[in-house]
């Protein structure tokens, strides 16, 4: 029945797949899947970006022919088009699977509902909402743009109690802890980009990429006015620049800062 314990805490696993990757996929969601049949897992699936394995494809290779008759558990509504890779919804069928437990409808136009009743007109068992909030939660980014069309932020934000986050005389050194800064390396990693004041560049040149886990360079973006940012600070060096100037903006620095590998 929806919702049952079982039910719960497959998806709970399915979820802590989703994010397995580390690595944002975007312009697609994180999504996680397992097959599962009689209480054992025999194939887990997460989704690595465009053009690669979307999790339920992963997991059911991974269980093979076990998967005739198992359950799939997935973190958003199969996919029923074609785009970089096949529908996962031919997959399924294919695979055998007998019943379908998802978490969340893919608000994404060429889904919406119809990989649920596509699945079902094929004699599959398919409930969804199972931990639906915690799946939202967990693809909040991707929801967002769905709904409004608009780029998810997050603001990082490090200050003292009193709402301070340097001297009086502009000094400035670390007020986190260590977890705080390592937390704020996974953010680089989960966002398509990282935007400062053209002020921090210059009193801190920072590099503005992640320097843990899997690869990933997030685009740097300057919002400089006068376009005072340094041809040979580290945000341009990145080669992933955009800095953003004010219509009074001295051309010169314009062309110097495109020709050493900034967008303007």
């Amino acid at each position: 029945m929806p919702g049952a314990a079982s039910d719960r805490e497959f998806m709970q696993q399915a979820l802590a797949l989703a994010h397995r990757s580390g690595l944002l996929p975007y312009p697609n969601p994180w999504v996680g899947a397992l097959v599962v049949k009689g209480g054992r897992v025999l194939g887990r699936g997460w989704h690595l970006g465009p053009g690669t394995d979307h999790a339920e494809v992963m997991a059911l290779k991974q269980a093979g022919t076990g998967a005739r008759g198992a359950t799939l558990y997935v973190t958003l509504e199969p996919c029923c088009h074609w785009g970089r890779t096949p529908p996962c919804t031919e997959a399924i069928s294919r695979a055998g699977v007998r019943e379908v437990v998802f978490a969340l409808r893919d608000p994404n136009p060429e889904v919406a509902g119809r990989g649920l009743r596509i699945l079902r007109s094929r004699g599959l068992r398919v409930t969804n909402g199972v931990l639906a909030d915690r799946a939202a939660a967990a693809n909040e980014a991707y929801l967002k743009y769905r709904a409004t069309g608009l780029p998810f932020v997050t603001a990082k934000v490090a200050a003292t109690l009193d709402g301070k986050i340097a001297t009086r005389k502009g000094e400035s050194k670390w007020i986190t802890d260590e977890a705080a800064r390592q937390r704020a390396h996974h953010l680089r990693r989960e966002n398509q980009a990282v935007l400062v004041g053209v002020n921090t560049v210059l009193a801190d040149n920072p590099n503005l990429g992640p320097r843990c886990g899997p690869k990933f360079e997030p685009g740097r973006v300057v919002l400089d006015s006068k376009l005072r940012t340094p041809l040979r600070s580290q945000v341009v060096g990145s080669g992933r620049c955009i800095v953003a100037c004010s219509a009074n903006a001295v051309r010169a620095n314009y062309l110097r800062l495109e020709r050493a590998g900034a967008r303007v």
